[in-house]
């Protein structure tokens, strides 16, 4: 006997334009952090550590390319990122 499974359907919510662009800027803000991070990793690498990390820099910085032609294409500037960062860095830190 098959067993039948109850599947609760749930309407998808659609994102806002304004929300897919705010997650935008900040896979943005996140990714030049994390390159940050990673450039200052590789200062202090050693043996095997350099290749990974020498990998870690290109990916970070591809993936950093991608995402601002993906903001440009779409009108956002980085003066309006920047705003965003220390927007969001203050709602932080009230919250």
């Amino acid at each position: 006997m098959q067993k039948e499974y109850y599947v609760k359907e749930e309407k998808i919510i659609e994102k806002t334009e304004i929300e897919r662009e705010v997650e935008l800027i900040k896979a943005i803000i996140r990714t030049r952090e994390d390159l940050k991070i990673v450039n200052k990793n590789f200062e202090y690498a050693q043996d095997d550590l350099v290749d990974y990390f020498t990998y870690q820099i290109k990916a970070n910085q591809a993936k950093l390319d991608y995402l601002i032609k993906i903001a440009k294409s779409k009108g956002i500037e980085v003066d309006m990122i920047n705003d965003i960062k220390f927007t969001l860095e203050d709602e932080e830190e009230a919250g």
